[in-house]
């Protein structure tokens, strides 16, 4: 019987730079898209999963982001006392109770598989899951649930993927592909950000991983991989023709690269109109400015 996945890591040691001045004080994973966090996207996901210990792997300066999941008695009270039942439901939303999240710290910026790393003694023999706050997908079902249940089904070890440009192939992890099950995929390779000549397929490695305590050990050998850091994907692809295997799942659902700018203003747009307090004005602002754009040419 397979072990439940109950442990996920969450990597959030990066500076945000290409959100300063913003991030020179904010975490960027604190950054609002409407009015949550970055962050609590990814913790709702992972409980609705079924995930029960949130590790964050941090670095100096996010101390906010620590504080955002304790409790806030003061501004319990306050609302308590005003009668905002709704804003206080939101607010314990947000809580974590004692030893349900850890922290450990990533001391230097070694690449995404040196960060996932450095929570191995949290995770010890256990499958886990792996998130990047980053990315945010927005499904009828959650992505990790989706990537859990096929999980149940494949075992061994699990990558969320979608497809891409053939153009922009050279900007992901692209996975080289034994055998298409439809949402399902067997993997027989896979490319750190390749040349888009050399590309195996277009269908790439998106922010969510369900894998393997032996990813951790492959890790160990800290080996450089594209870019001068030590990449998460080749140490997956260790595992690729072993007794688990790895497999990729085309997951329902549209992702937003909150990680740049564009993404992160498209994600804002398209949660916005999903919220029915705020789609009419929102709608009716976004039809004003292509009218006045077309109007200008």
């Amino acid at each position: 019987m397979k072990n439940k996945v109950t442990k996920a890591i969450f990597p959030v040691a990066g500076l945000g730079t290409r959100f300063l001045p913003a991030t020179k004080s904010v975490p960027k994973e604190i950054m609002t898209l409407v009015d949550r966090p970055l962050v609590q996207y990814a913790i709702d996901e992972a409980r609705a999963a079924g995930i029960k210990e949130f590790i964050f792997v941090t670095s100096r300066g996010k101390g906010a982001l620590e504080d955002y999941f304790d409790h806030a008695p003061q501004l319990e009270e306050e609302l308590r006392r005003k009668g905002k039942d709704d804003l206080l439901k939101i607010l314990e939303s947000t809580y974590m109770d004692s030893g349900e999240i850890a922290y450990t710290r990533q001391h230097k910026a070694l690449g995404l598989g040196h960060a996932v790393w450095c929570a191995r003694q949290l995770i010890g023999d256990e499958p886990f899951a792996v998130m990047l706050p980053d990315d945010v997908i927005a499904g009828d079902t959650p992505c990790l649930q989706q990537m859990v249940e096929a999980y149940a089904e494949s075992g061994g070890n699990m990558v969320a993927a979608m497809e891409v440009p053939r153009e922009k192939t050279s900007s992901y992890g692209i996975l080289d592909i034994a055998e298409d099950m439809g949402s399902l995929v067997q993997v027989k390779g896979m490319v750190e950000k390749p040349k888009v000549e050399d590309s195996p397929s277009n269908l790439a490695v998106i922010g969510r991983y369900i894998l393997s305590p032996q990813v951790l050990k492959n890790l160990d050998d800290m080996k450089e991989g594209a870019g001068g850091e030590i990449q998460l994907t080749d140490a997956i692809a260790q595992e690729i023709g072993g007794s688990e295997g790895v497999y990729g799942l085309r997951f329902r659902g549209q992702r937003f690269d909150c990680g740049s700018k564009a993404g992160f203003l498209q994600a804002t747009v398209a949660f916005g109109l999903e919220r029915e307090e705020l789609k009419d004005d929102l709608w009716r602002y976004l039809q004003e400015v292509v009218s006045s754009d077309k109007a200008a040419q």
